[in-house]
């Protein structure tokens, strides 16, 4: 009887081990599962989020210009109304483009943009581009004379430069 006792105990000893691999593998497959189902949520989650992101840059792009538009509109409109006055004097029209001129300015100003007028200051090759030299006993050397048309700023960054005529002497 010993012999099959001693049979008997190492198939017992074989059973549990089996069926503590087993639980083991079945454990280590519901992990795996739970995992790629993890997995296949964050994907979806990501994947949403980028077209979220898409979406959001797009409207970003197609609205961008919405507020300086908006502030631009009492702008329009003056200029509609000035051009609506039938007989009226070139001062009252000249007066009327002023006005709209400022509200013009205005905006731009609200909006970043400054007017770059550079009469009387040194030349500054950032800001400026010659157009021409001129003899100048009143002018320091390198000192702008005239100005053809202004520079303007965008948010301190240089969106166009001013047409000058600088001074030189001989």
């Amino acid at each position: 009887m010993t012999n099959i006792d001693q049979n008997d105990t190492p198939d017992v000893a074989e059973q549990e081990g089996e069926a503590s691999l087993a639980s083991q593998l079945e454990a280590a497959r519901a992990e795996l599962k739970q995992l790629r189902e993890e997995s296949l949520r964050e994907r979806a989650e990501l994947d949403n989020q980028r077209k979220r992101m898409a979406r959001d840059i797009d409207m970003a792009r197609k609205f961008a210009n919405e507020r300086l538009l908006g502030a631009l509109l009492p702008v329009i409109d003056s200029l509609e109304a000035g051009l609506s006055v039938q007989a009226d004097t070139a001062q009252h029209l000249r007066e009327g483009m002023e006005l709209t001129l400022k509200q013009l300015l205005k905006v731009a100003g609200d909006n970043g943009l400054v007017a770059v007028d550079p009469t009387g200051l040194p030349f500054d090759p950032e800001h400026h581009q010659a157009m021409s030299m001129v003899e100048s006993a009143t002018h320091a050397p390198g000192e702008v004379v005239q100005v053809y048309q202004k520079g303007w700023l965008l948010n301190d960054r240089l969106l166009r430069p001013a047409l000058v005529v600088v001074a030189r002497h001989d």
